[in-house]
This record gives C-alpha cells, structure tokens and sequence, in this order.
C-alpha cells in the first residue's frame, strides 16, 4: 500500500487557507493603496457588474491584489507542506 503524500492530503487545507489569508492580506494592501493614491488614478470606482474585476478600474484592482496574494500564499503553503513531506518520509 502506498502513502500518500501530505501534500495531496491536504489538498483543500491549502487552498482554503492559503486563500483566505492570502486575499485577508491582500484586502491590507489595497486599503494601504488606498490611503496612499485614494481613487485618483483610477478613472472609475467600478463596483457594480463586470467592472467590479476590471483591474483598469479602482474596485478591480482591488479584487486582482486579493486574489493574487490568495494565489501567492497557496503557493507558498503548497512549498512548506512539500517540504515538510520531504523531512517525515
């Protein structure tokens, strides 16, 4: 019988926290950028429909940094359950 890994085991653990904390820490940065710039740069707030995930409008990219910071800290959990796979077997 073959072990599986722990990253194939916690598969879901990954990308449900990595996730959350990752766009939690992305929603940080777009109020940083927010305080920063205010809307100025961006022609329109874009929060309703389609452009709420424009990232030419302010909302959009908003939701962008979020996600890619969720993809970022799933990535980053993927590599420690990874290595921490390769230090138990």
């Amino acid at each position: 019988m073959e072990k599986k890994s722990i990253v194939s085991k916690s598969f879901w653990v990954i990308v449900i926290a990595g996730m959350t904390t990752g766009m939690g820490n992305g929603s940080v940065f777009g109020a940083a950028v927010m305080c920063l710039l205010g809307r100025g740069p961006f022609a329109d707030w874009g929060g309703q429909g389609a452009l709420a995930y424009s990232p030419a409008t302010f909302s959009g990219f908003l939701v962008w940094c979020m996600i890619l910071f969720g993809v970022a800290f799933s990535a980053i959990m993927a590599i420690g359950m990874s290595r921490h796979n390769a230090m138990e077997n």
